[in-house]
């Protein structure tokens, strides 16, 4: 053990090290996220959920960066990954919907001007009703707008970004303009 030690002292030390800059980021960057999240009043799932998305990034960026103090030789492992991300490629490849609909609900999470409890109308000419809709939830994937009359509209968070969205009125003011109590 101490031959180990005494061997790799050097990337035992910068994994350390690298561990404590990854551990310190999170901390961060959940503060960062948490602080927006209250600032733009955006309910807490939504801010746990990109939480664990920047998490997982940060948990990506340090295993590249620990691979590469070990020295791990990439030319050795190059046909194993290329294997994989070959087979990852297609899988993504055919789910593509899924990937652009979480990229989109990362963005909306910092850019949305809209909230839970918002009545907006979608401009899109696939959904007949021009009746506003209540944005009743905003999930990873996709947001549910329920109708008046109780229909309930699952609206994937990519189109929401393409599509042209009015807001009727927002949880602060009535339909009318006047201000709730």
């Amino acid at each position: 053990m101490e031959d180990f030690i005494g061997s790799y002292k050097h990337e035992i030390l910068a994994t350390v090290i690298t561990l404590v800059i990854i551990l310190i980021l999170k901390f961060v960057s959940d503060k960062a996220i948490h602080k927006m999240g209250k600032i733009s009043n955006i309910v807490e799932a939504r801010t746990l959920l990109i939480t664990k998305y920047a998490s997982g990034l940060l948990t990506l960026i340090g295993l590249v960066a620990v691979s590469f103090i070990w020295g791990v030789n990439f030319k050795e492992v190059g046909l194993v990954f290329s294997s994989v991300f070959a087979v990852i490629g297609v899988a993504l490849f055919a789910s593509w919907s899924i990937l652009s609909n979480i990229t989109a609900g990362v963005i909306l999470f910092f850019s949305f001007p809209f909230k839970i409890g918002d009545r907006v109308k979608i401009l899109d000419k696939d959904i007949e009703s021009e009746e506003p809709y209540l944005i009743e939830d905003i999930k990873a994937f996709h947001i549910s707008l329920r109708k008046e009359n109780g229909e309930l509209l699952v609206y994937p968070n990519n189109l929401m970004m393409q599509k042209a969205v009015t807001l009727i009125y927002n949880l602060e003011s009535t339909p009318d303009g006047s201000e709730e109590a």
